[in-house]
């Protein structure tokens, strides 16, 4: 193992002290470019402009009788969830971020079980909220993010921030003097699933705090890197690793206006970097490959630029930016890393990205670790890896088997404080101290953690073989024909042996190319497909071959990460 030093960070014992100190070391730097208009331009809101803003709306919360207690957001991505979120935890009650996406039905039920006493929300959500507000007997404050006046039933954000500044002039320090219990839960999360299966997350300052020390420690990001802001805030990925971190840091927060709009945003927010989930920096390598597959002039050029600049790299000399401007430039040309969570991504990716010029790393956490466990490092990583421990962090491998694969679990004072109001789920889930994730890896000489897959949708054949879907779907996903798949196990017809079975949904646009058609048959669709997936088992050992596999036409239904959602745990 590598002993490079890692990054030196400010100690925080809170969120409170961290927007604060944040204030004071980065007061007049930008801390988010907001959009106040469609298609406009990006306007900057300053580091105090942010804790003031924070301040006064705490003030205003607690003023209106909200003082411990539970308060939602549901919202798409915009500055005002920002400022409801720390107004929360940083001396108000507790947060609890949920999805914008569930259906109203969901929404109501974690409404009730969170047992939330007021809620904010956008122009997006006010039908949802508005109808289900009455049947929640508990829940007495709305507070719409974009009313322009506070009505009989509905408070407006705008008027709250107004009567929080007027509050602090004349001298309130309610909010300004809170305490924080550092170990008492601030946050309550909800992990995907249906409403019954979801639990509720329960995380302290110290969880969240600790986690942005030490990831920081081992990525050096500072005042002058720009985070675009793809995905969804309510998740913990999104929250700690998104935005926490980088008012901790003094980096830029820039919102995106859409999927639509990123090449757009990445120019104009002059993004230094990116964090997103798998599935989409696989479809912009994807797309880069395509790009240059359409003309045989630009293939040949892009693959003789790679081999010219791995050789110069070998002898210390770095072209990458110059040689790739067209893929710097299609990311707005200030691009310096990707950062991939969510899921395993393909090492192929990853290394892709780094032969152009981005740098390219992936870490390994879950909402119950505030969420992160494992990382690589800017300075010291494997590819094929979820990374390595954080500092105050410890992995272990749990009853592993012969090839020393095992349950990962983890320790520290990132681990959740347990489940709300499920004390079955807490044991079962933290044993001595230590967290089991529910999926399985190895670690390896140097200390780097590998995920082979989900325990719950490990394929075990008769004889005791594992197989790892997650392995598979890689493989396949390689393929430029198949856009997304999912691997599992079913019982082979007579045998009564457990087989290798694929569910592929292909992506149409290249097979039409490919066999230029505009109408491809099934059966022309199948035969490519099936050569896909006969190249694919080429790679496998016997016992890991696809069986089965079947055609769908429509996408994967996913989870708001991106995740497919799995029939066939």
């Amino acid at each position: 193992m590598k002993n490079i030093p890692l990054y030196e960070v400010r100690h925080i014992e809170t969120l409170k002290d961290m927007l604060n100190s944040s204030a004071g070391l980065f007061s007049n730097e930008t801390a988010f470019l907001v959009k106040t208009e469609e298609g406009g331009p990006y306007k900057p809101v300053t580091f105090t402009q942010f804790r003031d803003d924070v301040n006064a709306l705490g003030t205003a919360l607690i003023e209106l009788g909200l003082s411990g207690k539970r308060i939602a957001i549901i919202s798409e991505n915009r500055y005002e969830w920002a400022v409801a979120y720390l107004a929360v935890v940083n001396g108000t009650g507790v947060v609890v971020p949920l999805d914008k996406e569930l259906p109203v039905s969901e929404l109501k039920s974690l409404l009730l079980r969170s047992k939330s006493d007021a809620v904010f929300y956008s122009e997006a959500k006010r039908a949802d909220v508005e109808s289900i507000a009455g049947e929640i007997p508990g829940l007495k404050y709305l507070v719409s993010m974009d009313a322009g006046e506070t009505t009989s039933s509905v408070y407006s954000y705008r008027n709250l921030l107004g009567k929080g500044y007027s509050l602090v002039k004349e001298g309130e320090r309610s909010f300004l003097d809170a305490e924080i219990d550092k170990e008492a839960m601030s946050i309550l999360l909800y992990t995907s699933g249906t409403t019954d299966t979801s639990k509720a997350v329960m995380l302290s300052h110290r969880n969240i705090c600790s986690n942005l020390m030490d990831m920081c420690s081992m990525l050096y990001i500072d005042k002058n890197d720009v985070f675009l802001m793809l995905l969804p805030m309510h998740h913990t990925y999104a929250c700690t690793c998104g935005f926490l971190c980088q008012i901790y840091r003094g980096c830029t927060i820039a919102f995106c206006e859409g999927l639509r709009h990123i090449v757009k945003n990445l120019k104009e927010s002059k993004t230094t970097i990116l964090i997103a989930v798998p599935l989409l920096l696989e479809s912009m390598y994807k797309r880069i490959w395509d790009q240059a597959s359409k003309d045989p002039k630009t293939l040949k050029k892009l693959k003789t630029g790679l081999k010219i600049s791995k050789f110069l790299k070998a002898i210390g000399i770095d072209v990458r930016k110059k040689l790739f401007k067209p893929i710097h430039d299609n990311f707005g040309g200030s691009m310096r890393m990707f950062i991939s969570g969510g899921a395993a991504i393909d090492p192929e990716v990853v290394q892709g990205f780094q032969d152009f010029g981005i740098h390219c790393v992936q870490g390994y956490g879950l909402t119950e670790c505030s969420p992160i466990i494992a990382l690589n490092r800017d300075c010291d990583y494997k590819n094929s890896s979820a990374g390595l421990p954080l500092p105050n962090t410890q992995i272990k491998i749990d009853n592993p088997n012969e090839e020393g694969i095992g349950e990962i679990i983890a320790k520290g004072p990132n681990i959740m404080i347990g489940y709300y109001e499920n004390d079955e789920a807490t044991k079962e889930a933290i044993v001595d101290g230590w967290f089991h994730t529910g999926d399985l890896g190895y670690i390896d000489e140097d200390g780097f953690v590998y995920i082979t897959g989900r325990k719950k949708n490990v394929i075990v054949t008769k004889n005791g073989k594992n197989i790892y879907p997650e392995e598979i779907e890689t493989l396949l996903g390689r393929s430029p024909f198949i856009s997304e798949c999912l691997v599992y196990g079913k019982e082979g017809e007579g045998t009564g042996e457990i087989e290798v079975a694929a569910e592929i949904y292909p992506d149409i646009e290249k097979i039409r190319e490919e066999l230029k058609t505009e109408n491809p048959t099934e059966e022309q669709i199948r035969k490519l497909i099936e050569n896909e997936v006969h190249n694919v088992n080429k790679s496998l050992v016997l016992y890991k071959y696809i069986r089965h596999f079947s055609i769908r036409d429509i996408e994967f239904e996913k989870t708001t990460t991106k995740k497919i959602k799995r029939q066939y745990n």
